[in-house]
């Protein structure tokens, strides 16, 4: 594969995060072209506009788009935003079943439209999504997959280096499993630079178990912290998600903690959850076998478990 020429980045969605991606990859640059697809024709045409009024101010990327399917047309990146909200008295599974029959009904229309395509999705739950996708769509697990703990490890990366006054640049550290309460952090392979997390001076000699416990713990609710005071995350997915974009229009082969189907992955296969994986213009190229301590393959399995469970009161396996 080689980096993507004139690359072209449709988000499904016009919602807070699909605008929000839209316009991180326009600031980025990431995509020559920016496409933006809603069927709330007076909504989509309103934040296009909106859009393209500051694309003076951001080099050469273009954006449009609208109500009409063709402007997915000859993608190269399908970003999935769309999906349901969570109303009151609204189990997660229930918004999952909503969320998977826009899935359902989706795929295969974005897959007529941009055949050669790779697909991420971002809607929630974004793992049982992105076994839905793949089904769906026909395609390979490494075309079809979700944005998965790509945020969450960011803010594991943040938090980490706050609390050690390093960069964020210099805290290798990721979150994996599922994107949600089942989600842990890789504690046996994080590093600050070259410097186990486990040997790195924090002060007082390294981090003790519950400084740690608190960190991911405080990783795991952010999104709840967030969304109880403005109603919804939208920036930081919106940055992520261009994050991935680039990964595969620039053929970058870079490391992120995306969510694709599994086979044999630490015993598990026929799910989704997010582990260490490279990403290039190809998608998901390979999923890097990481050694688990014994507690990480625990609570892997059991990541594994509860999309399984999720899985099967749908009726997707």
């Amino acid at each position: 594969m080689a980096v993507i020429e004139n690359a072209k980045l449709t988000v499904i969605g016009a919602g807070a995060v699909g605008t929000s991606l839209a316009y991180a990859a326009l600031i980025r640059e990431s995509a020559r072209e920016v496409a933006l697809y809603d069927i709330d024709t007076a909504r989509v045409e309103a934040e296009v506009l909106d859009l393209a009024h500051g694309t003076p101010f951001t080099g050469s990327s273009s954006i449009r788009g609208g109500s009409d399917l063709g402007v997915v047309d000859g993608s190269n990146v399908v970003v999935i935003t769309a999906g349901a909200k969570q109303k009151p008295g609204q189990t997660r599974l229930e918004l999952a079943g909503v969320n998977v029959g826009i899935i359902r009904e989706l795929m295969p229309r974005l897959v007529e439209r941009a055949p050669n395509a790779v697909f991420v999705v971002v809607s929630n739950p974004c793992d049982v999504l992105a076994v839905a996708a793949h089904r769906f769509s026909g395609l390979p697990a490494s075309r079809v997959f979700a944005s998965g703990t790509v945020l969450d490890s960011s803010r594991l990366r943040w938090l980490l280096a706050s609390r050690l006054g390093v960069a964020a640049s210099s805290t290798h550290a990721m979150i994996i499993g599922e994107h949600g309460d089942s989600e842990f952090p890789l504690w046996s392979q994080a590093r600050i630079g070259p410097v186990p997390l486990d040997h790195w001076d924090a002060g007082h000699g390294p981090l003790d178990r519950e400084e740690l416990d608190r960190i991911a713990d405080e990783v795991k609710n952010a999104a709840y912290t967030v969304i109880a005071g403005k109603g919804a995350t939208n920036y930081a997915i919106g940055l992520s998600g261009a994050r991935i974009v680039e990964a595969i229009l620039r053929d970058e082969g870079a490391v992120l903690p995306v969510s694709s189907v599994l086979d044999g992955y630490h015993g598990v296969s026929g799910v989704a959850l997010s582990v260490p994986s490279v990403v290039d213009a190809g998608g998901v190229r390979r999923v890097i076998d990481v050694p688990f301590d014994d507690e990480e393959q625990q609570r892997f399995a059991a990541s594994a478990a509860t999309i399984e469970r999720s899985l099967a009161e749908l009726g997707i396996r």
